[in-house]
Formats: structure tokens, C-alpha cells, sequence
């Protein structure tokens, strides 16, 4: 009985158009999970910006997560479908010029503005896009979810996600080795274009609340104001980025890391471990640590998260990067649920919207962070010391766990 009504609750708890964005959520994770994969590597070797690749690759990625405290005045202002429609063009016209910088008849181009220049100017370009992709979806999600279904909602959009992150380093592995690692990009331009024209034919545009106020940027810079002066809040978000620093090491550091020095070519295999470990037990591991306080989940989390690193330090094969990057998986599986309940518990009670809205900021501050510490690590020990990398992301993570104890011990309200 309680299965034959849960299903009932998936037939009847959601307005056609949540199935049309979590389609298209799908696919735009698809597209930007397999180019982000393969970003910093194409960079390095396709650009030519080796010194730089994983800077610039974490410069897009930040964008990515930062600019959506802007952009969602502009999906109050234009509506959800004009702001997807505006996310895919801008996503096809991006991806394109990214990969162009690896294409023959694109050099012209880049040598006359200067490689870093056009990879700046594209990069921010195509960023500036993908800023309007979670507003827009997670919008609808929750205007298209009936109050009882929308936990089960979330849950679905949040499991499709990593069905993206998992499928999209798959595919880019098959058309990096089958046409070269520029057509990538050129394939997420493709699939932002196919995008663009399904949400124009199929979406519809979610009845609006008229009581919600829209936002203006007025309003955003004093709610980052408001934010920003919350210093019990803003110390937790600057301390919880250090979990992000570490995680985007899998697609900054991992790739080269795969290649260079476990001569293992198929490093988008890697990268795809922590989305499947994520996908497999987010449920049971939230479930074992419900009854746990969200602070303690959260150190659990990233003490797990840190010394999975240890296992690439101490054992240099495919394998024990797998098991490495599975066990980073486990402890990100822990914590992350609960980091977002932790969040509007921490907001003061009139505010949670606003503080929530800057719950982003971590994965934003941690990428903006992990790019040039992965350079450094990259250009000064992959050749002479590999393990030394490991080992000082590590620490990272054992200094954010400190960190963590000492703030729930003596700033975190009680």
C-alpha cells in the first residue's frame, strides 16, 4: 500500500512542466558535467595555457556558482522560460567559443586577442549563461511540486543532477577519443542549442506567485550587506569552502594527475566515481546520520572527505584512485543533506530566504580557491613528488575540520 501510493504521488504530485525541466536539467548537466571534465585539460594542451589551465578552469566554475545571486533578478524580471531560452543561447554560443580556441581555423582568432584574454572572454561569457540555469530549474521545481511531493521533488531534480555528472565525463571520454578533445565543447554547444529549442516548444512557463516580491540588484546588494555583516553566517561559509576546494580537485588536479603519472589516458572515468557513489547511497547515508545534529553529520562528512585523499598519497594505481575518490564520495554523501538544513537553521528566523540564497557562495569561494592551489601543486610536484599533492589537500581538509570543531565550539549558536 505505501508503494502503490507513493507512486501515485509521483502520477499526480507534479505539473507536467517539472518533468519538462528535470528533462532538461538532465541534459544541460550532461553537457556541462563532460566539458568540465575535460576544461582544464584542454586548456593545458589544446590552448596552450599550461600554467594557467586549472586557474582558468576553476575561474568558469566559480562564476558558475557565484553569479546566480545576480541572475535571479533576472528570472524575476523576464520569467523562467525567457531566462532558460537566454541560459541555452548564451550555453551554445559559450561552449562553441571555447572549443574554438582548439580548432584550427580559430587560432587566427585567439593569437589576435591573446589566448588568456579570449579564454577569459569566453569563459566569463559562457558563465554568465550557466548562471541562470539554477534559479530557473530549482524555481520550477519547487512552483511544479504540490506541498506533500515537494521533498520528493528535490530529491529527484538533486538525483538527475548526478545522473549528468555521471553520464556527461562518459561521453566526453568517447568523443575526446573518437574526434579530438575540442569537440567536447563542441557537443555541449550542440546540446545547448537542442536545449534551447525544447524549452521553447515544450516548457511552460509556471503560474507566478503575485504575493512573492521580485527582486531587484538594490535589493541583492543589501541583502549581501545583510549577509555579509552576519558574521557567525559568513565564518561558516568561509570555512565549509574548504570542503569545495578539495572537491574540485577531481576535475582540476585528478585528469593530470591520471595521465602524468598513473599513465592511465581515460581519466574522465575517474571523475565520473563520485557522482555514482553519490547517486548509490545520498539515501541510506542520509538516512543513518537523520537522527545525528546537522553540525555533527557535516565534521563526520569532511573528516571522511579528507583522508580519502590520504589513499591517493600512500598508493599510487587506478584502483586505489577509485577507492580514493569512492570514500570522498561516502563523506560528501554524509554531509551534504544536512549542510542546507544547517544553513536555514543558522539564518536569523525572518531571513532564511535571503541567507539561503547565499548558500552557494562555499562552492563558489572553494573553486575560485582550488584553481591556482592546483596549479601549484601541478607545475611544482607532479613531476618530482606526485604523493606530495595528496598529502597537502589532506591537510586542507584536516585545517577546514579544525576549523569546523572550533566554530561549533565557540561561535556556532547554542
Amino acid at each position: 500500500m505505501g508503494l502503490r501510493t507513493r507512486i501515485q504521488e509521483i502520477q499526480t504530485g507534479f505539473h507536467p512542466t517539472f518533468w519538462v525541466a528535470n528533462t532538461l536539467e538532465l541534459f544541460e548537466r550532461l553537457a556541462f558535467y563532460g566539458s568540465k571534465g575535460v576544461l582544464a585539460v584542454f586548456i593545458a594542451e589544446r590552448v596552450g595555457l599550461n600554467d594557467e589551465a586549472s586557474t582558468l578552469a576553476a575561474f568558469f566554475t566559480g562564476l558558475v556558482y557565484f553569479l546566480p545571486i545576480l541572475a535571479g533578478v533576472v528570472v524575476d524580471k523576464y520569467g523562467f522560460k525567457k531566462s532558460l531560452l537566454i541560459c541555452f543561447a548564451i550555453f551554445s554560443i559559450g561552449y562553441f567559443l571555447i572549443g574554438l580556441a582548439g580548432l584550427s581555423y580559430g587560432q587566427e582568432i585567439t593569437h589576435a586577442i591573446g589566448k588568456k584574454a579570449y579564454m577569459l572572454v569566453v569563459l566569463t561569457l559562457t558563465a554568465i549563461g550557466g548562471s541562470l540555469i539554477k534559479p530557473c530549474i530549482v524555481g520550477t521545481v519547487a512552483k511544479t511540486s504540490k506541498p506533500t511531493t515537494q521533498s520528493l521533488g528535490f530529491a529527484i531534480y538533486y538525483t538527475l543532477v548526478n545522473v549528468g555528472g555521471a553520464i556527461g565525463p562518459v561521453i566526453a571520454l568517447l568523443i575526446r577519443t573518437d574526434w579530438g578533445i575540442e569537440y567536447v565543447l563542441i557537443m555541449s554547444s550542440l546540446t545547448s542549442a537542442l536545449l534551447f529549442v525544447g524549452t521553447w516548444i515544450f516548457f511552460r512557463e509556471p503560474q507566478n506567485d503575485a504575493n512573492v516580491e521580485a527582486r531587484t540588484f538594490r535589493k541583492v546588494f543589501q541583502d549581501m550587506l545583510l549577509v555579509f555583516g552576519n558574521f557567525r553566517f559568513i565564518s561558516f561559509l568561509i570555512i565549509f569552502s574548504g570542503f569545495w576546494l578539495m572537491f574540485w580537485q577531481i576535475f582540476l588536479l585528478v585528469p593530470f594527475y591520471s595521465k602524468s603519472v598513473l599513465h592511465f589516458e581515460e581519466f574522465e572515468l575517474l571523475e565520473i566515481v563520485d557522482a555514482v557513489v553519490i547517486v548509490a547511497l545520498t539515501i541510506p547515508l542520509s538516512e543513518m546520520v537523520r537522527k545525528w545534529k546537522p553540525i555533527t553529520a557535516m565534521i563526520a562528512g569532511i573528516s571522511i572527505a579528507s583522508v580519502s585523499w590520504l589513499v591517493l598519497g600512500l598508493f599510487t594505481s587506478v584502483i586505489a584512485a577509485v577507492l580514493g575518490i569512492a570514500i570522498w564520495a561516502i563523506g560528501e554523501a554524509m554531509q551534504s543533506p544536512r549542510f542546507y538544513e544547517y544553513v536555514s537553521k543558522l539564518a536569523p528566523p525572518n531571513q532564511v530566504g535571503t541567507f539561503m540564497g547565499f548558500a552557494f557562495l562555499p562552492v563558489a569561494i572553494g573553486a575560485f580557491g582550488a584553481g591556482p592551489i592546483a596549479d601549484w601543486l601541478r607545475l611544482t610536484y607532479m613531476d618530482s613528488s606526485p604523493t606530495t599533492m595528496w598529502f597537502v589537500i589532506t591537510g586542507i581538509g584536516l585545517l577546514t575540520t579544525v576549523l569546523m570543531l572550533l566554530y561549533n565550539r565557540f561561535v556556532a549558536p547554542k
